[in-house]
């Protein structure tokens, strides 16, 4: 059977209401099957994991996209992580009987598509970039470049969409893609010392010479009072969870740190964990329905 994932991350991560329809809406598409939806209220944002055949994808984050730009002012959001729009970031993975080509069609049929319908400035980017700088998503949009900058910079240089408009509304632009399974993962720490934190993130970031397939970054988390390292782990056959953990660790002990606790957003392959308990399982509040297959094929 055919089976594509998607994994739609929205600028509002406060308001369950806000997020559950967009949510009713994304599942209202024939074959969708809602596998998980997280809200982080201190980073404001929240991911979507769906999985559908694949004729159903782009009609299934189309509505969702819809939805949050009707309802998410660009305007007035305020939180820790890097965002372009409403919709921020969009990948399309490939699950079952389904290649990473026939994803980054689908990238470009719903580029097309909101771009066209909703107005909205779209990016390409990873295996659907159009340009080899936007491969990597801290090339087109982070902490330094956001939506305010997007505002004033964009269909200039660098920041020409690949579809929609030159300019920006209240939902501000996405990023749409495809690309193969990431995890995302994050290790709290027990200090406020953003600057440590900063520290250590450089030194676990593949670009500055850390660990391959690892991208990092840290953020200060009001609600818990702490500093987070925040990672997308790109490649987890290459490098686990648990080389990430002690990565953090060992760097950490070079300020003082203690980890506090670590999580896992979203779903991860049954693999990763398999490969993480054979060294070990101290992942703090994992659950079993974290597990992507068990969501899929339950």
């Amino acid at each position: 059977m055919k089976i594509v994932e998607c994994v739609p991350n929205f600028s509002e991560g406060r308001d369950r209401e806000k997020v559950e329809s967009i949510t009713r809406e994304i599942g209202s598409v024939e074959t969708v099957k809602i596998l998980d939806m997280e809200m982080d209220a201190s980073h404001n944002r929240s991911v979507v994991t769906f999985t559908c055949e694949p004729q159903y994808a782009v009609e299934a984050a189309f509505r969702g996209i819809k939805k949050a730009s009707e309802i998410v002012d660009m305007d007035n959001h305020r939180g820790e992580h890097p965002r372009f729009g409403s919709s921020d970031v969009i990948p399309f993975i490939p699950v079952s009987e389904v290649s990473l080509k026939e994803c980054v069609d689908l990238a470009n049929q719903l580029g097309k598509r909101v771009g066209e319908e909703l107005n909205i400035p779209v990016f390409l980017y990873s295996e659907a970039a159009t340009m080899e700088k936007r491969k990597n998503l801290e090339n087109i949009r982070h902490k330094n470049f956001q939506y305010e900058h997007l505002k004033t910079e964009i269909g200039k240089g660098d920041y020409i969409p690949d579809f929609g408009p030159l300019e920006l509304s209240k939902a501000g632009a996405s990023i749409i893609g495809a690309r193969d399974f990431l995890i995302a993962y994050n290790v709290n720490l027990r200090t406020q010392d953003m600057d440590a934190g900063k520290k250590i993130a450089k030194a676990l970031r593949a670009k500055d010479g850390g660990l391959s397939f690892v991208k990092a970054l840290a953020f200060y988390l009001e609600d818990k009072k702490c500093v987070q390292i925040s990672m997308n782990l790109t490649n987890f056959k290459k490098t686990p969870i648990y080389r990430a953990y002690e990565m953090v660790k060992l760097e950490a002990s070079r300020y003082g740190v203690d980890v506090m606790e670590s999580e896992v957003i979203g779903l991860v392959p049954m693999e990763a964990l398999v490969e993480t308990s054979r060294f070990y399982m101290r992942m703090n509040n994992f659950k079993s329905n974290q597990i992507f297959e068990k969501k899929v094929w339950e």
